[in-house]
Protein backbone atom coordinates (compact mmCIF):
# COMPACT_ATOMS: atom_id res chain seq x y z
CA UNK A 1 0.00 0.00 0.00
CA UNK A 2 0.83 3.66 -0.18
CA UNK A 3 0.72 5.37 3.35
CA UNK A 4 0.78 9.04 3.96
CA UNK A 5 1.61 9.64 7.34
CA UNK A 6 0.05 12.73 8.58
CA UNK A 7 1.76 14.01 11.74
CA UNK A 8 5.33 12.88 12.02
CA UNK A 9 5.98 12.71 15.93
CA UNK A 10 7.28 9.76 17.79
CA UNK A 11 4.55 7.95 16.80
CA UNK A 12 4.53 8.54 13.17
CA UNK A 13 8.70 7.33 13.44
CA UNK A 14 7.00 3.92 14.38
CA UNK A 15 4.52 3.66 11.88
CA UNK A 16 6.92 4.38 9.12
CA UNK A 17 9.39 1.75 9.86
CA UNK A 18 6.76 -0.74 11.35
CA UNK A 19 4.98 -0.10 7.63
CA UNK A 20 7.89 -0.51 5.67
CA UNK A 21 9.17 -3.83 7.10
CA UNK A 22 5.43 -5.22 6.37
CA UNK A 23 5.82 -3.92 2.68
CA UNK A 24 4.02 -0.96 2.58
CA UNK A 25 5.20 2.72 0.76
CA UNK A 26 5.45 5.08 2.90
CA UNK A 27 4.65 8.36 0.33
CA UNK A 28 4.14 11.38 2.87
CA UNK A 29 5.35 12.36 5.64
CA UNK A 30 3.71 15.40 7.36
CA UNK A 31 3.93 18.07 9.75
CA UNK A 32 1.20 20.45 8.17
CA UNK A 33 -1.67 20.02 6.55
CA UNK A 34 -3.02 17.71 4.00
CA UNK A 35 -3.24 18.83 0.22
CA UNK A 36 -3.77 17.19 -2.59
CA UNK A 37 -0.14 17.72 -3.50
CA UNK A 38 1.36 16.78 -0.31
CA UNK A 39 -0.21 13.80 0.51
CA UNK A 40 1.29 12.25 -3.04
CA UNK A 41 -1.92 9.82 -3.61
CA UNK A 42 -1.94 7.26 -1.06
CA UNK A 43 -4.04 4.28 -0.64
CA UNK A 44 -4.69 5.42 3.24
CA UNK A 45 -3.65 8.11 5.51
CA UNK A 46 -2.53 7.15 9.12
CA UNK A 47 -3.39 10.81 11.32
CA UNK A 48 -1.39 10.97 14.83
CA UNK A 49 -0.81 14.77 15.18
CA UNK A 50 -2.13 16.99 17.95
CA UNK A 51 -5.59 17.51 19.08
CA UNK A 52 -5.77 21.06 17.54
CA UNK A 53 -4.84 19.64 14.11
CA UNK A 54 -6.84 16.78 14.05
CA UNK A 55 -9.76 17.92 12.66
CA UNK A 56 -8.65 19.49 9.87
CA UNK A 57 -6.01 17.12 9.12
CA UNK A 58 -8.69 14.20 8.99
CA UNK A 59 -11.25 16.78 6.88
CA UNK A 60 -8.29 17.36 4.17
CA UNK A 61 -7.62 14.27 3.61
CA UNK A 62 -11.38 12.45 3.65
CA UNK A 63 -12.03 15.83 1.13
CA UNK A 64 -9.48 14.24 -1.21
CA UNK A 65 -10.81 11.02 -0.86
CA UNK A 66 -8.14 9.73 1.22
CA UNK A 67 -8.99 6.91 3.82
CA UNK A 68 -8.54 7.92 7.34
CA UNK A 69 -6.56 6.03 10.19
CA UNK A 70 -6.90 8.32 13.37
CA UNK A 71 -5.11 7.48 16.23
CA UNK A 72 -5.14 11.36 17.66
CA UNK A 73 -7.05 11.81 21.18
CA UNK A 74 -8.88 15.21 22.53
CA UNK A 75 -10.72 16.06 19.39
CA UNK A 76 -13.50 13.92 19.64
CA UNK A 77 -16.49 16.76 20.39
CA UNK A 78 -16.07 17.06 16.16
CA UNK A 79 -16.38 13.23 15.99
CA UNK A 80 -19.93 12.91 13.92
CA UNK A 81 -19.10 16.22 11.74
CA UNK A 82 -15.77 14.10 10.18
CA UNK A 83 -18.59 10.88 10.24
CA UNK A 84 -20.48 12.80 8.31
CA UNK A 85 -17.91 13.91 6.18
CA UNK A 86 -16.25 10.77 5.22
CA UNK A 87 -19.74 9.35 4.25
CA UNK A 88 -20.32 12.71 1.91
CA UNK A 89 -16.89 12.13 -0.12
CA UNK A 90 -17.67 8.54 -0.33
CA UNK A 91 -14.47 7.73 1.71
CA UNK A 92 -13.62 5.58 5.09
CA UNK A 93 -13.13 6.68 8.70
CA UNK A 94 -11.36 4.46 11.38
CA UNK A 95 -10.88 6.27 14.87
CA UNK A 96 -9.34 4.29 17.74
CA UNK A 97 -8.68 5.73 21.11
CA UNK A 98 -5.72 2.96 21.08
CA UNK A 99 -4.51 0.72 18.50
CA UNK A 100 -3.07 -1.61 20.70
CA UNK A 101 -5.00 -5.53 20.15
CA UNK A 102 -4.12 -6.23 24.14
CA UNK A 103 -6.12 -3.05 24.89
CA UNK A 104 -8.86 -3.27 22.75
CA UNK A 105 -9.30 -7.07 23.93
CA UNK A 106 -9.17 -5.29 27.56
CA UNK A 107 -11.78 -2.90 26.22
CA UNK A 108 -14.13 -5.91 25.82
CA UNK A 109 -12.83 -7.60 29.13
CA UNK A 110 -13.94 -4.52 30.76
CA UNK A 111 -17.70 -4.21 29.30
CA UNK A 112 -17.61 -8.23 30.24
CA UNK A 113 -16.97 -7.12 34.08
CA UNK A 114 -19.19 -3.95 34.00
CA UNK A 115 -22.15 -6.14 33.10
CA UNK A 116 -21.10 -8.67 35.91
CA UNK A 117 -20.73 -5.49 38.63
CA UNK A 118 -23.94 -3.63 37.79
CA UNK A 119 -26.32 -5.67 40.46
CA UNK A 120 -23.90 -5.45 43.16
CA UNK A 121 -23.82 -2.44 45.10
CA UNK A 122 -21.08 -3.08 47.57
CA UNK A 123 -18.59 -2.17 45.04
CA UNK A 124 -17.55 1.34 43.82
CA UNK A 125 -15.50 1.74 40.32
CA UNK A 126 -12.95 4.25 39.75
CA UNK A 127 -10.62 4.58 36.55
CA UNK A 128 -6.97 5.43 36.86
CA UNK A 129 -4.72 5.97 33.82
CA UNK A 130 -0.67 6.75 33.68
CA UNK A 131 0.78 8.15 31.32
CA UNK A 132 4.24 10.32 29.73
CA UNK A 133 4.33 13.73 30.93
CA UNK A 134 4.26 14.94 27.61
CA UNK A 135 0.90 13.67 26.75
CA UNK A 136 -1.48 16.73 25.69
CA UNK A 137 -5.09 15.78 26.90
CA UNK A 138 -6.52 14.40 30.07
CA UNK A 139 -7.93 12.23 30.84
CA UNK A 140 -6.57 9.85 27.57
CA UNK A 141 -8.41 8.91 24.47
CA UNK A 142 -8.08 5.20 25.95
CA UNK A 143 -9.27 6.11 29.60
CA UNK A 144 -12.73 7.79 27.71
CA UNK A 145 -13.59 4.58 26.00
CA UNK A 146 -13.03 2.23 28.85
CA UNK A 147 -15.18 4.66 30.78
CA UNK A 148 -17.75 4.56 28.16
CA UNK A 149 -17.72 1.13 28.06
CA UNK A 150 -18.64 0.97 31.79
CA UNK A 151 -21.87 3.13 31.48
CA UNK A 152 -22.95 1.45 28.70
CA UNK A 153 -23.13 -1.79 30.66
CA UNK A 154 -23.57 -0.58 34.26
CA UNK A 155 -26.50 1.69 34.62
CA UNK A 156 -25.73 2.94 38.09
CA UNK A 157 -24.07 5.69 35.95
CA UNK A 158 -24.52 8.40 33.41
CA UNK A 159 -21.08 9.96 32.65
CA UNK A 160 -17.68 10.44 33.73
CA UNK A 161 -15.58 13.23 35.36
CA UNK A 162 -11.74 13.67 35.80
CA UNK A 163 -11.28 13.23 39.68
CA UNK A 164 -12.67 11.02 42.47
CA UNK A 165 -16.56 11.23 42.49
CA UNK A 166 -19.93 9.42 43.71
CA UNK A 167 -23.18 8.82 42.37
CA UNK A 168 -23.99 8.36 38.54
CA UNK A 169 -20.67 9.70 37.47
CA UNK A 170 -17.73 7.69 37.09
CA UNK A 171 -14.13 9.11 38.34
CA UNK A 172 -10.90 8.76 35.82
CA UNK A 173 -7.52 9.88 37.91
CA UNK A 174 -5.14 11.12 35.65
CA UNK A 175 -1.43 10.33 36.26
CA UNK A 176 1.73 12.47 33.99
CA UNK A 177 4.55 10.31 35.26
CA UNK A 178 8.25 10.14 32.88
CA UNK A 179 8.08 8.13 30.00
CA UNK A 180 5.14 5.86 30.95
CA UNK A 181 3.71 4.86 27.32
CA UNK A 182 0.22 4.04 28.81
CA UNK A 183 -1.51 2.10 32.02
CA UNK A 184 -5.21 2.11 32.24
CA UNK A 185 -6.54 0.71 35.38
CA UNK A 186 -10.68 -0.20 36.53
CA UNK A 187 -11.24 -0.59 40.47
CA UNK A 188 -13.86 -2.50 41.90
CA UNK A 189 -14.13 -1.30 45.99
CA UNK A 190 -16.12 -2.49 48.90
CA UNK A 191 -15.05 -2.28 52.74
CA UNK A 192 -13.39 -5.76 52.44
CA UNK A 193 -11.74 -6.31 49.12
CA UNK A 194 -10.92 -4.30 45.61
CA UNK A 195 -11.50 -6.23 42.21
CA UNK A 196 -8.93 -4.83 39.74
CA UNK A 197 -7.92 -5.44 36.02
CA UNK A 198 -5.29 -3.49 34.06
CA UNK A 199 -3.40 -3.02 30.96
CA UNK A 200 0.20 -2.10 30.95
CA UNK A 201 1.66 -1.06 27.65
CA UNK A 202 5.92 -1.66 27.84
CA UNK A 203 6.26 0.66 24.44
CA UNK A 204 4.36 2.24 21.36
CA UNK A 205 4.91 -0.71 19.48
CA UNK A 206 2.09 -2.24 19.49
CA UNK A 207 -0.07 0.92 18.86
CA UNK A 208 1.80 1.58 15.92
CA UNK A 209 1.09 -1.80 14.33
CA UNK A 210 -1.98 -1.79 15.48
CA UNK A 211 -2.71 1.39 13.56
CA UNK A 212 -1.08 -0.32 10.39
CA UNK A 213 -3.07 -3.61 10.80
CA UNK A 214 -6.38 -0.70 10.34
CA UNK A 215 -4.61 0.67 7.40
CA UNK A 216 -4.37 -3.07 5.81
CA UNK A 217 -8.01 -3.75 6.92
CA UNK A 218 -9.60 -0.35 5.49
CA UNK A 219 -8.41 -0.23 2.05
CA UNK A 220 -11.29 -0.24 -0.30
CA UNK A 221 -13.47 -0.01 1.98
CA UNK A 222 -16.12 2.83 2.56
CA UNK A 223 -17.93 4.23 5.71
CA UNK A 224 -16.72 4.44 9.07
CA UNK A 225 -15.14 2.23 11.07
CA UNK A 226 -13.68 0.95 15.18
CA UNK A 227 -10.91 -1.24 15.83
CA UNK A 228 -13.76 -3.88 16.47
CA UNK A 229 -14.73 -4.36 13.18
CA UNK A 230 -11.21 -4.73 12.49
CA UNK A 231 -10.34 -7.50 15.29
CA UNK A 232 -14.06 -8.64 14.86
CA UNK A 233 -15.46 -7.91 18.50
Amino acid sequence: MRIALVGYGKMGKIIDEIAQKRGHEIVARLKETPTAENLNNPDVAIEFSLPEAAYHNIKACLENKVPVICGTTGWLEKKEEIEKIAVDNDSAFLYGSNFSLGVNLFFALNEKVADIMKNVDEYSCQLEEIHHIHKKDAPSGTAISIAEGIIRNNPKFNAWKLEETQGQELGIFAIREDEVPGTHSVYYKSEVDEIEIKHTAFNRNGFALGAVVAAEWIKDKKGNFTMKDVLGL
